[in-house]
Parts: structure tokens; sequence; C-alpha cells
């Protein structure tokens, strides 16, 4: 199997300071991150509970779409976008995943037993089983 890499560089105090993040594959590049984006919603950067909330979306949608196929169904798109909450602590206190499917001849009640599967095994909820709420809010399209 793969093996991901990814590092980070910070200069400076935590509130004053600044850095950047890549991952290994160079798709992204010092992506620029500060206390302000982190904790104060500050466009300017991203923070780390942005690209988990990316990892999560990615791995439910790619976990969802191997269930629907081993299923025998066929997704043509699934559509994910994940919300990631940072509270006091600062901890992580909920994600909430929203999806949507086009899946032609898929019932709802199969979509939803697969969409539950995925919440619970996809590798990046498994990682992320110390959160304490993670929701799936799912639509099937027609």
């Amino acid at each position: 199997m793969a093996v991901s890499r990814a590092e980070a560089i910070w200069h400076g105090t935590l509130k004053e300071g600044a850095g950047e993040m890549s991952v290994g594959t160079g798709f992204i590049k010092q992506a620029p991150f500060t206390f302000a984006s982190r904790f104060e919603g500050d466009a300017k950067g991203t923070n780390p509970e942005e690209l988990i909330g990316a990892a999560h979306a990615g791995c439910f949608s790619m976990f969802l779409s191997a269930q629907l196929t081993n299923a025998g169904f066929k997704p043509t798109r699934i559509h994910t976008t994940a919300t990631v909450h940072l509270e006091a602590g600062p901890t992580i206190a909920k994600i909430e995943l929203e999806t949507e499917a086009e899946v032609p001849g898929l019932d709802e009640q199969t979509f939803m037993e697969k969409v539950e599967v995925s919440k619970k095994n996809c590798p990046v909820s498994k990682a992320l089983a110390a959160v304490p709420e993670v929701t799936v809010k799912a639509r099937l399209l027609m």
C-alpha cells in the first residue's frame, strides 16, 4: 500500500508567527497558515482543520464509491463537503459531512446503508475516531 508524506514549517511565536504546509507529491506547495487563518477565520491562509476536512471528504467519497460499486451500482458522481468545527481547547469537536451522489438504478435504502458503512469505515474516519461527533447528511440524486 501507499505511504504518504506531508510537512509543515512554522516560523516564530504562535500569534505572530506564520507557516507553510506542503504535501510530498508537490500538488499542494507552501500553503500558508497563521494563527489568524486557523483561529480567527482569516481567508489569507489555510489551516490544519481545513486540510483534515478535505482529506475526510475525499476518503469518504472514494469509500462510498467502492461500497456502491461492490454492491453492483456504478456511481457517476459523488460530491462530499466536510465542515470541521474547532472549539475551545483547541479541539475538533464535530465534523459534518454532506454528500450527494448520482447512482443510476440505486434505491434510497441501499444508498443510506452504504453511506453509514462509509462513515464508519473509510480510513480517515477511523483515524478521526476521537472526534466526539461526526454526522453525515446524504442525498441520492435521481
